[in-house]
């Protein structure tokens, strides 16, 4: 009888700790649950501190023009449309994705070409330029930040990626907006307030 509750007790501890702290691959582990406030928000101006150090916030239209004169219009959008739509992932000089849907239908396509893996190149159906992702120096190895900007060069977001399971979203005034654990985010309060379909 002493064994079987022993056991049962190394079961139920051994299960008590693991829901505190899931490890994530590369040994990052997730405490947002468990840790204090004072530590959530020491956390996030840290990262907030990373993510927005070389950065401006919104480039002007001009300057995002000038710097991305050469990726404004896709002049291959319908074989990249179509390989996108029909579910290709790579080709030998780039990965695409197709990143929106609606009914079936196509709306943007994503581009990272493998000479330059740093910036991602988001298109319309018809090959406008909608978003570019800015990524830093160290991808693809974690960690990471990366900085998403409308083709009007307003940022729309920055997120510093500590692992492939967490990340750390801000708006592009530096407001936290959230981390995503997985596929659930939580507020620098540690309450849950999304939830994604697609990690």
């Amino acid at each position: 009888m002493k064994k079987i509750l022993l056991i049962f007790a190394i079961i139920i501890f051994g299960m008590s700790s693991y829901a505190q702290d899931a490890v994530i691959q590369g040994g990052v582990t997730f405490d947002w649950l468990t840790i204090t406030q004072e530590q959530r928000d020491t956390a996030v101006e840290h990262f907030k501190s990373i993510v927005f150090t070389d950065s401006k916030g919104d480039m002007k239209k001009k300057e995002f023009r000038e710097k991305y004169a050469d990726f404004l219009k896709d002049p291959d959008f319908k074989r990249h449309y179509m390989l996108a739509s029909e579910g290709f992932t790579e080709t030998d000089e780039y990965n695409i994705c197709a990143f929106n849907t609606r009914g079936g239908l196509l709306l943007i396509y994503a581009i990272q070409y493998k000479n330059n893996l740093r910036n991602t190149y988001y298109y319309d159906a018809l090959g406008h330029l909608r978003y570019v992702d800015e990524t830093s120096e160290n991808y693809p190895n974690f960690p990471y930040y990366t900085r998403q900007y409308r083709s009007n060069g307003s940022m729309v977001s920055a997120v510093y990626v500590e692992s492939k399971d967490v990340q750390y979203i801000y708006e592009p005034d530096g407001k936290f907006k959230g981390i995503w654990y997985k596929d659930k985010m939580f507020n620098q309060k540690a309450k849950q307030i999304l939830t994604r379909t697609n990690w």
